[in-house]
């Protein structure tokens, strides 16, 4: 079993926010996460004023995405064919993890999104003996998982953060942990960088 992520992030555009959202809760989510081998369903929205607004991730076995149940909840229905034409973003990357650190809190109420392409054996390292460790020891830090993007566009790498709140990012340990010279000679090597915050929307559930 090769355990992944399904990232999608959206934005309703023309799409009337009652309407995307009954759309989002009550027909696409709930089909996705009644696939076997799809575990878990989140939605998120932005704390961080940046667009797109939403976040959904599924956390699954890679190998649920090629199976005749994905196949059939991707044919679109009419309504969903409507909605998904006017809306804004619709960004779906598909993700490997590589790594995981710290304790499961689900749901995340906020998650940290950082995708990055860069130096790959650099970046790794730097996470593993240094960035990740330095986070963990923030009391509501819970847990770093890092990803290979496996489909879709966007950075190659992306880090997972799962935490309590955002006033952590005020804390002098997390200033530390985001200033230090092996952070700064590694980002000054990245090519592509896109970081995200977003607080729990609701959990999806199987029709």
């Amino acid at each position: 079993m090769t355990e992944g992520l399904l990232y999608v992030l959206s934005e309703p555009g023309e799409v009337a926010e009652a309407e995307f959202h009954d759309w989002y809760d009550n027909e696409h989510a709930p089909a996705r996460v009644g696939v076997p081998g799809i575990r878990s369903g989140y939605r998120y929205r932005e704390l961080d004023g940046a667009r797109p607004s939403w976040l959904a991730c599924y956390e699954l076995d890679l190998a649920a995405l090629a199976t005749p149940e994905y196949e059939v909840v991707r044919r679109r229905s009419p309504r969903e064919q409507s909605v998904v034409s006017r809306l804004a973003t619709l960004d779906r990357r598909v993700y490997e993890l590589t790594g995981s650190w710290g304790t499961c809190v689900a749901p995340a109420p906020v998650v940290v999104s950082v995708a990055l392409s860069g130096d790959a054996d650099e970046l790794e390292r730097w996470y593993r003996e240094e960035h990740v460790p330095l986070l963990l020891e923030l009391p509501g830090w819970h847990r770093i998982r890092r990803y290979r993007r496996v489909e879709g566009a966007g950075p190659d790498l992306l880090a997972f953060h799962e935490i309590a709140d955002v006033s952590l990012f005020e804390s002098p340990a997390y200033r530390h942990a985001t200033s230090t010279p092996w952070r700064d000679r590694v980002m000054s090597t990245v090519t592509a960088r896109e970081r995200r915050v977003f607080g729990y929307h609701n959990t999806a559930a199987a029709r």
